[in-house]
């Protein structure tokens, strides 16, 4: 590789080769993780050129100027909304403060007390009261969506849409191109049959720049007469849709002041992409409950990896326990540590993840962390049969987590996410009783066992996790 060849073509290529290298120990390394670092760096040196394709292809996980200038546009209509939804605030109390106070400045949005949460582990049963939501509608609804199907559950979705757009209420819709591509012209038909006012998330754009095709808008956000919110892992799109897997899922539906902060993130979106802003204000509902609740937006938008940095903070204050639940585990280096000193403080720390594999590059990469954190007493489980899609959090019983980010580079990084948090001992406690019912029905993953799996797969394994971190 590093002979000097005889002809003047390959003394120039050889020349390009080295210019690469040298150039990418200057660019690389610039707001970059060490992990990511090293995994271009070790790429771009053995394939210069190829590396450096791939580099300039997927190594800028940030927007073009024009949207995130439009971003910046929201700043004083968020702080509006959450100048409205003081009245709201819970009550101080130690414990909490300084979590609703970081998750603020990370996201945009205050905590709120008044609200009633519903917590849904049944996928038909999602969709069921869903599709009764929107025929109840009176005024306008509101759907983003990452997988939008043009199968029999989004058929109805669609169906019950096109009754509301009938009765003269407003309806908007916007789904991600790249989540529902094998869908998506039966999508685009079945929404314009439907009279849908509707718009792709990020879509691939050539002349006004370009966004990587894999930042993609992840969240799960629906929104009835800004009264009803819905928020989760759950799509649009049957529990069977890839061969062989069931989907498992949590949605939390919501009513009271937080749906204010869905309803808006939904509108923010539909701005970025239409630079149309509705002109009535976000209502504000009345309270409906007792549960303390803030909307928790994350995204390349945003200064700081949101979800990350969150949870990487309350895993180093946690005290007694700690329940993630996501079907995609890579974490980042922040992440691993926080988890092991934790576990050296006596914290117990259960990891569950699903049997079933749907992506086997990601399975790999994922199961490269596990035998580092087996070994620091972390508790890793496999839930049997299904694909858990959900994606929980909860911590010593005084704050849990749902929404659509995964404990993986790719929600921390480059996808748009929202999750809810919830701090009331009851809402919290209603979502581990969910989370320790799947522990049940799920197999803890033995530490020796582990350790004596196949050699070729663990090179495999790390092969994968290099890749994971190209990021």
């Amino acid at each position: 590789m590093f002979g000097l060849p005889d002809s003047e073509l390959g003394i120039a290529f050889y020349i390009l080769e080295w210019v690469i290298r040298i150039g990418a120990l200057v660019a690389i390394p610039f707001r970059r993780s060490p992990a990511a670092t090293r995994s271009w760096l070790l790429l771009i040196f053995f394939l210069p050129v190829p590396g450096l394709l791939l580099f300039l292809t997927i190594g800028s996980p940030h927007f073009p100027e024009w949207r995130r200038e439009r971003f910046r546009e929201l700043d004083g209509w968020f702080h509006i909304l959450g100048s409205r939804l003081a009245a709201y605030a819970p009550p101080p109390q130690p414990d909490r403060d300084a979590i609703v106070a970081l998750t603020a400045s990370l996201g945009k949005m205050p905590a709120t007390t008044g609200n009633a949460v519903d917590l849904i582990a049944d996928y038909d049963a999602a969709i069921d009261r869903l599709v009764a939501d929107i025929d109840g509608a009176r005024s306008h609804v509101r759907i983003l969506v990452y997988i939008l199907a043009n199968d029999s559950v989004g058929q109805r979705v669609a169906d019950a849409l096109g009754r509301a757009v009938t009765r003269g209420v407003a309806v908007e819709v916007m789904f991600d191109p790249v989540g529902s591509r094998p869908w998506r012209r039966g999508t685009l038909a079945m929404l314009e049959a439907a009279n849908v006012a509707h718009r792709e998330a990020l879509p691939f754009r050539w002349l006004r720049g370009r966004t990587r095709r894999d930042m993609r808008n992840h969240r799960k956000l629906f929104v009835i007469d800004g009264e009803i919110g819905y928020v989760g892992s759950q799509n649009i799109v049957a529990k069977d849709f890839k061969p062989g897997i069931v989907n498992r899922e949590l949605v939390a539906r919501v009513t009271g002041p937080v749906v204010a902060q869905m309803e808006a993130l939904i509108r923010a979106d539909w701005y970025l992409e239409t630079h149309k802003l509705s002109a009535s204000p976000v209502a504000v509902p009345q309270p409906a409950g007792q549960a303390v609740a803030q909307l928790l937006p994350s995204g390349a938008e945003y200064p700081l990896e949101g979800f990350k940095t969150l949870l990487v903070w309350q895993l180093h204050q946690a005290r007694s326990h700690a329940i993630i639940v996501t079907p995609y585990f890579i974490p980042d280096d922040d992440l691993v540590d926080a988890m092991r000193t934790a576990a050296l403080r006596g914290v117990r720390i259960d990891i569950v993840v699903s049997a079933a594999v749907d992506q086997w590059l990601v399975r790999l990469a994922q199961n490269s962390y596990y035998a580092e954190l087996l070994a620091a007493d972390i508790h890793i489980h496999a839930y049997r049969r299904y694909l858990l899609h959900a994606k929980t959090v909860s911590i010593d019983g005084r704050l849990a987590l749902i929404g659509s980010s995964n404990v993986d580079l790719r929600s921390f990084q480059l996808n748009e996410e929202a999750s809810l948090l919830l701090f009331d001992t009851e809402s919290v406690a209603h979502v581990e009783a969910v989370q320790r019912e799947w522990l049940a029905h799920s197999d803890e993953i033995e530490r020796a066992a582990w350790k004596a799996r196949p050699f070729p797969r663990k090179i495999a394994e790390n092969i994968a996790r290099m890749v994971g971190s190209l990021l």
